[in-house]
């Protein structure tokens, strides 16, 4: 009988570089820095894959080969280096050509709905609506959804186990861009103010390597990070929102 218990035992965290660990000859891939994540159980076996894009299969690949079965997904934001689609006139593998090789559910925050089933024509029953709180389990490994508005409107982080993944809403250096359709810089302060609330020592995991890190603690990152640096909405719209 396994009696592992405690969360560190038995938590399976994996963060991929896209064009480095998987998609290797793919020159987009290798351009973007796009990071995928896979957070699962070690007794059950079981993972979720984070912002599946790229080469999807190679994904599925990566946690076979740990003795690991996807049996879920968790969507970021609908830009297609992050769920697939069509980017520079190039197709992005994601979230569709993941439900051709596995029924799995992908979980997205509700108001992104209609922008991911645009962006990768992937039907609404196959996603799994939220909202911020919600809680997605593998295994007896729990992952808190937490809804992070400003780059997109249904952009969404996970928490797990005092790691923050946290998509394009906050980069190690930086944030994601308000100036693309459906972004809010208005919101995106508001979310940045809501995971700066967050432990010392969370760790943040961004969705692109934009700095040599690859992590850092959210107290480094609140310290260090210019996107924290007005202390008021006013403030911050000058710096980010053209006010």
């Amino acid at each position: 009988m396994n009696t592992v218990t405690n969360i560190d035992d038995r938590l399976y965290f994996k963060q991929l570089l896209a064009g480095r660990d998987f998609a290797k000859t793919d020159d987009l891939a290798s351009q973007m820095v796009n990071f995928v994540y896979l957070i699962g159980d070690r007794i059950t076996r079981e993972t979720l894959v984070i912002d599946p894009a790229y080469a999807v299969s190679e994904l599925l690949e990566i946690a076979q080969q740990d003795d690991m079965k996807v049996v879920g997904a968790l969507a970021t934001h609908y830009h297609a280096d992050h769920v697939g689609g069509s980017m520079m006139g190039l197709n992005i593998e994601g979230a569709a050509k993941l439900l051709q090789l596995a029924d799995i559910p992908i979980h997205i925050q509700t108001d992104e709905a209609p922008w991911i089933q645009r962006t990768t024509g992937v039907a609404l029953d196959s996603l799994k609506l939220h909202v911020s709180g919600d809680k997605v389990t593998v295994g007896e490994i729990e992952v808190t959804l937490l809804h992070t508005p400003g780059h997109t409107p249904g952009s969404q982080c996970f928490l797990v186990d005092q790691m923050l993944v946290a998509g394009d809403t906050l980069f190690l250096e930086g944030c994601g861009r308000t100036d693309l359709p459906g972004s809010n810089p208005e919101q995106m302060y508001e979310s940045l103010q809501l995971l700066g609330k967050l432990d010392d020592d969370v760790v943040v995991y961004p969705g692109h390597q934009y700095s040599i890190p690859k992590c850092m603690s959210m107290g480094e990152v609140r310290n260090t990070n210019y996107v924290f640096k007005p202390k008021t909405k006013d403030a911050w719209m000058k710096w980010f929102g053209g006010a």
